[in-house]
């Protein structure tokens, strides 16, 4: 039997269309979803970023759920270093509460001091692409200079309070975990208790895009743990492997638990596919230049973009790595992303500029995967 099939959606805009347009397709896209049989839908958080509107996940998460019944619903991921571990644990218990046992609760360490981040960027190694069992792991993309840039210190002026340091991650889960358990009791027998929020039945799952404390964090605690390789596809097996070294069985996972996201287009056959995949390329090129994703280009804009050998190799991994194609070519790479990986559970997130395109996309990958 295949492995669970899921989708991480960002409520992307295309060119033409606004907020509410994407938020309605977003809501569309989950109900087929649900009747395609995905196993979860999870939503992104993404800030200042032009081309998608999935930036509160709480909130986009309740209106999903109001329009589905059963399917698993979460966060891919919510920002740690944003928020406090009760504004957290509270709107995830509002949702739980409202409705009870649907949701996960994805956590990321997004918003982690700019100094530490660029201490790991010094720190790697040159890595040069290479090809392991079929499966393609390019060179890594280095965040560097976007780190650095104006545009990344003007918007962390907006993401958290003058003077505040994130939590380091294991305060934020010791937070969490605390505050779900509740009620919370000082030495001095003082008790607090979120509300909602505490005995609320949330899967909590770290996300991560490399071997470092993420992945080590989700196997030291027992927790499950979703690898990116749509993100950072040159770092899928460090994380991979950092996880499953790091794990110690906990009261919810006697094993680990691994889901691994890819980038995906299906079409009826390959030559449409590449046809509808051609606006990806510039899309990933407004990202890595730290403008953050633009609307999604239509076919015709994508055309028109003029193309440079520094433009080429700043998006040829991502390029690269998204898997375009019939249901049963997208299928078969999904399967080698799968075996390599050793990967419970997949995560697939696409994006087309028309929705009818997109839509399609998930059902005929649905119906190849299980038939």
């Amino acid at each position: 039997m295949p492995v669970p099939l899921s989708i991480l959606d960002l409520a992307p805009l295309v060119s033409g269309g606004d907020v509410a347009d994407a938020l309605r397709r977003t809501l569309d896209l989950a109900r087929r979803a649900e009747q395609f049989g995905y196993h979860r839908y999870w939503v992104a958080e993404h800030h200042f970023t032009p081309g998608v509107a999935s930036s509160q996940p709480a909130l986009l998460l309740g209106q999903i759920a109001a329009v589905t019944d059963h399917i698993r619903l979460g966060s891919g991921a919510v920002q740690t270093g944003f928020q406090t571990g009760l504004s957290i644990v509270e709107q995830f218990g509002l949702l739980d509460a409202l409705y009870p046992g649907r949701f996960d609760l994805g956590l990321g360490r997004s918003g982690q001091a700019k100094k530490e981040a660029q201490r790991l960027i010094a720190e790697e190694k040159p890595q040069e692409e290479r090809v392991v069992d079929g499966l393609l792991i390019p060179k890594p993309f280095s965040w560097a200079p976007i780190f650095a840039s104006q545009r990344t210190a003007l918007a962390g002026s907006f993401l958290t309070q003058p003077g505040a340091e994130p939590l380091g991650l294991n305060e934020v889960l010791d937070q969490i975990s605390a505050l779900l358990a509740g009620p919370v009791v000082d030495d001095e027998g003082n008790e607090v208790t979120a509300t909602p929020g505490a005995g609320a039945d949330l899967e909590v799952w770290l996300l991560g895009s490399s071997g470092g404390e993420s992945a080590r964090t989700a196997g030291a605690r027992g927790l499950p743990f979703a690898a990116n390789y749509h993100v950072a596809p040159a770092k899928v097996l460090e994380a991979a492997e950092a996880y499953r070294e790091s794990f110690v069985p906990s009261a919810t996972r006697s094993r680990p638990h691994l889901m691994v996201s890819a980038d995906v287009l299906v079409a009826e056959d390959d030559a449409t596919a590449h046809r509808l995949a051609g606006p990806f390329a510039v899309w990933v090129h407004s990202i890595r230049t730290g403008l953050g994703a633009v609307p999604f280009p239509s076919i015709e804009e994508a055309a028109a973009f003029e193309w440079t050998d520094e433009r080429h190799a700043l998006v040829a991994d991502r390029v690269a790595t998204q898997f375009v194609g019939s249901p049963q070519t997208v299928a078969e790479k999904l399967r080698t992303l799968q075996r390599v990986t050793g990967a419970d559970e997949l995560l697939v997130t696409t994006i087309a500029h028309d929705h009818t395109d997109r839509v399609r996309s998930y059902e005929l990958l649905a119906k190849e995967w299980s038939p």
